[in-house]
């Protein structure tokens, strides 16, 4: 071969290998932008029974504590700072004191679970909880469990 062509050959091969991957075929979607925030998007229940296999969901909400809060929780706002108070320890979270504090509860054993999945921060979560009555999980639980 000549030395020009296998120039001309060597700069052909060298552009498709360089620009190929460049190029997006027509077909293909473009990459979602990378965010700035870790994932935290959580989907709460609650339900009359001891534990959360064995009971029915009675409510669902839903909380996205990203950049702004939203979602379907009366006040995704506290939800999220609960959350945020206690770093996303749900073991935590169920101990503050919640709105109702200071509120007398009977001693009925009807108990109610709660339970929380989704992505806190990036890291995945599948949580449960049972509170004794419902009056319990208003006193006990924070402000993120009182939907």
């Amino acid at each position: 071969m000549r030395p020009m062509t296998r120039w001309a050959m060597t700069g052909a091969l060298l552009s498709t290998a360089v620009a190929g991957p460049l190029s997006v075929p027509a077909h293909s979607a473009p990459a979602a932008p990378a965010s700035l925030y870790a994932p935290s998007a959580l989907v709460m229940t609650t339900g009359h029974g001891e534990k959360a296999a064995t009971t029915t969901p009675e409510r669902a909400v839903t909380v996205n504590c990203a950049y702004t809060t939203s979602g379907t929780h009366p006040d995704p706002r506290q939800a999220c700072a609960d959350l945020d108070r206690v770093n996303g320890d749900l073991d935590r979270l169920a101990t503050l004191r919640g709105s109702a504090a200071g509120r007398p509860c009977t001693r009925e054993y009807r108990p109610i679970v709660v339970t929380v999945q989704g992505v806190w921060r990036g890291t995945r979560i599948n949580y449960e909880h049972t509170f004794a009555n419902p009056c319990i999980k208003e006193t006990q639980g924070a402000a993120a469990f009182a939907f």
